[in-house]
């Protein structure tokens, strides 16, 4: 390839990955100095962290368009077009399972749910719980997909269940519960389940590809719900919840704030160095291998370009190693940070403010968000705009966001609320156009993913370990069920609004 070649497709990869975290520096730096009028605590080793987050993304992101997407993708349209509804599950859940296992956003969420818990709930034992779910739910959603059942047959009594199991789960598990089910669907999953949900439709006779085709990131959102009960109900009977510690102090520049995390340090020797970087192989291997096994056992084919798939597959390793440091010296400390400052001010409708903008200006640039948007502005031929959709989502997770922060501040049950947004989802699923169900469910999985995850995430257990008589365990995790649900409500609303307008009009344009 040539080096000019190369170097716009790197510039081009360095735009994307800087576009993806630049909405986030902009709302903090706006809210650091010009609301709460304070230096920016460690300023070094923050701005470290978030050119490792760039960078990391900007690999992780290269290395899935060069290999594992191709591939994936290729191999969901190959075992649809054989038919073998026996292989096509099973590839729906391994696949779904092996990149759940890798995602960065459930890394991150699994990391500070360890930290929050003072080691009670195992990060590994948590990613396997909620990737085993995630496998399970697409599988289902395949099934539903091939035998032409509506979606809200499912996913309907699917929350309801959820609901009537809400009163049973331990109190400690179910904020985090709720948001286990927001970060399943990220940067690897969306396009990868996304491209077998249109495959699927595509291939079978009389099946609408908007209604048929989208739906399968639902699935997967709802079921790690249910299954991260039942690990709360496993884990704190048989552990001792009172070993979790409430967070200590720490300091920043002579700044007290909370520790919300261990100390953290940069990777000094090479063996920290390699430690770190089989960890990532370990998280990355289940994906690489289902992959190759299904191209290599089942569909008896030869991987193609292989060269070019092997390149990906170290280019993820890379950013996916680089980019979980980043966080740990960035988006972490950043959250937790700004969360510290915004109580101190003692104005509650700064934190709403930032809570909105933080989650509007993530989800603009969420890539999962931008992939699903651009599939449903393709398969709808232009009828449903890309960024219409993506502004009506963002503006659901930042309300979300805001009522989540809202009920972190008055020490409200979670459960009051996010059931109640089940009522409201169920209802606008009867209600709603056929057509706009399957894509609401998918974008209200998308909106967590791996820009606002680790944010929002930090935000919350910062705001619950700053407001007094809030345990962060229990009142810091929820957010992110928050930014799941609202934009389900807003974009069967949005559906709603233009079928109103579109008939009244009588335009027959994209809505």
């Amino acid at each position: 390839m040539p080096i000019a070649k190369v170097t716009r497709t790197l510039l081009t990869a360095l735009r994307e990955a800087i576009i993806d975290i630049l909405p986030i520096i902009i709302v903090a730096v706006f809210f650091q100095i010009f609301v709460l009028k304070k230096p920016f605590p460690d300023l070094a080793s923050l701005s470290f962290g978030i050119l490792l987050i760039i960078l990391g993304l900007l690999l992780f992101l290269r290395g899935l368009k060069l290999g594992v997407f191709p591939l994936g993708e290729g191999l969901a349209y190959q075992l649809v077009k054989r038919g073998s509804l026996f292989f096509l599950l099973l590839f729906g859940f391994a696949i779904t399972f092996s990149a759940v296992i890798a995602e960065p956003a459930v890394l991150a969420i699994a990391m500070k749910a360890e930290m929050a818990s003072g080691g009670l709930v195992d990060d590994v034992g948590l990613r396997i719980t909620v990737a085993f779910a995630a496998g399970f739910s697409v599988s289902l959603g395949i099934l539903r997909s091939t035998l032409g059942h509506p979606i809200h047959w499912y996913l309907i009594p699917g929350y309801i269940l959820i609901s009537i199991v809400t009163f049973f789960a331990p109190k400690e598990i179910i904020a985090l519960a709720y948001d286990a089910g927001g970060v399943t669907t990220s940067t690897i999953t969306v396009p990868l389940v996304t491209a077998i949900g249109v495959g699927l439709a595509s291939s079978i006779r009389g099946r609408n590809l908007l209604t048929e085709g989208f739906g399968l990131i639902g699935f997967a959102v709802m079921t790690p719900i249910l299954f991260m009960m039942i690990y709360g109900i496993v884990v704190f009977h048989s552990g001792d919840v009172n070993l979790i510690p409430a967070y200590a102090p720490a300091a920043i520049n002579g700044v007290s704030l909370p520790a919300a995390t261990e100390p953290i340090t940069i990777p000094a020797t090479i063996k920290d160095i390699l430690t770190g970087f089989a960890m990532t192989i370990r998280d990355i291997l289940p994906l690489a291998g289902t992959i190759l096994f299904f191209q290599l056992f089942v569909l008896k084919q030869s991987i193609p370009n292989a060269a070019q798939v092997a390149k990906g597959f170290l280019l993820v390793l890379s950013g996916l190693y680089i980019f979980i440091h980043g966080l740990k010296l960035g988006l972490f400390p950043l959250g937790e940070s700004m969360a510290y400052y915004l109580v101190q001010a003692d104005r509650l409708y700064w934190i709403y403010i930032f809570s909105f903008l933080i989650g509007f200006s993530c989800t603009i640039a969420e890539p999962a968000i931008i992939a699903v948007a651009l599939k449903v502005e393709e398969v709808s031929e232009g009828g449903i705009n890309n960024w219409k959709l993506r502004i009506v989502i963002a503006a659901g997770v930042g309300l979300g966001i805001t009522l989540g922060a809202h009920r972190i501040i008055t020490g409200d049950p979670i459960y009051i609320y996010v059931i109640a947004g089940y009522i409201v989802v169920i209802a606008l699923t009867l209600l709603s156009p056929r057509y706009i169900i399957p894509i609401a469910y998918d974008t209200g999985g998308a909106t967590t993913s791996t820009v606002t995850v680790p944010l929002v995430t930090a935000l919350g257990i910062g705001l619950a370990s700053n407001i007094p008589g809030r345990d962060p365990f229990m009142d810091g995790f929820g957010l992110i069920a928050f930014a799941s649900i609202f934009p389900l409500i807003t974009v069967m609303g949005y559906g709603m609004l233009s079928e109103y307008l579109l008939k009244r009009g009588g335009r027959k344009n994209e809505v």
